[in-house]
């Protein structure tokens, strides 16, 4: 069975990459699909997002039959598009949960045959998110154990700039 993992990964972190392993390990084929949205919060654009989800896996050596594409509009849209029924989402907190909840119950009403299930980083993850990440790299702060080193040097670079 096919799995998607829908999220913009601005940029991917280490708690994606914790839940992209595991459904790997999972499901026998798992899709990346990365939002293509332009928005001013935004730091990296769609095919930066997605080379950094190809290069993060490849160096976080994550084995399996993963997929990386983009996607555009909604998330229901686009599975019935491609005929998936199975979605996954990571929870670190209250408010992931009241936030999935919601979307959940919409996506069912738009799209009853389509069902997310919802997994948990491990512990040293759950406060990791790419806001958080990008504040950090912002202040030069150490990213070591937040992101791969490819995304590290991309939020260098990103900064330098800015």
């Amino acid at each position: 069975m096919k799995v998607v993992y829908p999220g913009t990964f601005d940029p991917i972190t280490a708690g994606h990459l914790d839940i992209i392993k595991r459904a790997a390990g999972i499901f026998e084929e798992l899709e990346v699909a990365v939002v293509n949205i332009s928005s001013k919060s935004m730091i990296f654009d769609t095919e930066e997002r997605i080379a950094l989800v190809r290069k993060s896996i490849e160096e976080a050596e994550i084995t399996g039959s993963i997929e990386v594409c983009s996607f555009e509009g909604m998330l229901v849209d686009y599975m019935r598009r491609q005929n998936y029924e199975l979605f996954i989402r990571g929870l670190r907190a209250n408010s992931d949960f009241e936030y999935e909840f919601q979307m959940q119950l919409m996506n069912r009403r738009l799209a009853p045959k389509i069902t997310g299930i919802y997994m948990m980083p491990s512990e040293h993850n759950m406060y990791l998110s790419s806001t958080v990440v990008k504040e950090v790299a912002k202040f030069e702060g150490n990213l070591k154990t937040l992101v791969t080193p490819s995304v590290e040097e991309a939020l260098k670079h990103y900064y330098r700039r800015n």
